[in-house]
């Protein structure tokens, strides 16, 4: 058995996120009609602002118009980072590139500042 001590170690080392199994591939195989369900599950968390599940739901599906609007709802939000790794799952090189020249003009403000 664990100590208390030993316990504490293990779960303070379990990520955030928990634990989701998705292949090198990036998306798990399934028929078509379970992905639908998966991606209305999805919508339903997106719309709970449940961002961290659907964001599970949609890696694991490689739903990329779900990853370009949880990347969207990220950058409202101001978190850039989440929002960039979302365009970037979804290869959407347009929205990543727009934000990637906002930062830069931010930083460029910053040093001439």
């Amino acid at each position: 058995m664990f100590k208390n001590s030993q316990k504490e170690s293990i779960f303070n080392n379990i990520p955030k996120e928990g634990f989701i199994k998705i292949p090198k591939s990036g998306a798990v195989n399934i028929n078509s009609k379970d992905k639908v369900l998966l991606v209305r599950k999805g919508n339903e968390l997106m719309n709970k602002k449940n961002y961290e599940q659907a964001k599970r739901v949609f890696l694991a599906v490689n739903y990329t118009a779900g990853l370009i609007r949880l990347g969207e709802c990220y950058q409202d939000e101001g978190k850039i980072y989440e929002a960039l790794k979302m365009y970037k799952s979804a290869n959407a090189n347009n929205k990543l590139n727009l934000l990637t020249e906002k930062m830069a003009g931010v930083l460029r403000l910053w040093i001439e500042g």
